[in-house]
């Protein structure tokens, strides 16, 4: 391929992205991958609820010094995780779908920019969920 080739793929596709179904495609995109993390936080709150795993381990499970101490406070650790993240999971989602609803049919700038600040929120509650359940587990060693 050579250059000129190059440039011409290139104008192509910007102009394709120029068009609504693009456009559209784009804010589906942006909307399955903004779900993503509310769905994921749902399925492993379930799962750390009703099934968390068996054996303390490194690979998989709520994995901090606090929760691998002993038996009792990974299966607490995994109960508390899994009931904060089905909640966080159940409350983003329809959050998340309706964060990007103002973004239909604009530009594919303003929709990722949108999806951005979303997936930004998301990840924030993902990772701010690991200070609630440290707490519970220092209090409960007292």
């Amino acid at each position: 391929m050579d250059a000129g080739s190059g440039v011409a793929c290139y104008r192509s596709i910007v102009a394709y992205g120029n068009g609504k179904g693009f456009i559209m495609g784009f804010w589906i995109f942006m909307l399955i991958v903004d779900v993503m993390i509310p769905l994921m936080m749902i399925a492993f709150g379930r799962l750390f609820l009703k099934h968390p795993p068996k054996e303390i381990n490194a690979v998989f499970g709520y994995r901090t010094s606090r929760s691998m101490k002993n038996k009792d406070t990974w299966e607490f650790a995994h109960k508390y995780c899994g009931k904060l993240w089905y909640r966080c999971g159940l409350v983003m989602l329809p959050l998340s779908a309706a964060a990007l609803l103002p973004a239909i049919g604009n530009e594919a700038d303003v929709t990722g920019i949108v999806g951005g600040i979303v997936c930004q929120v998301q990840l924030l509650v993902l990772i701010g969920s690991i200070y609630p359940v440290e707490k519970a587990l220092k209090n409960r060693d007292k």
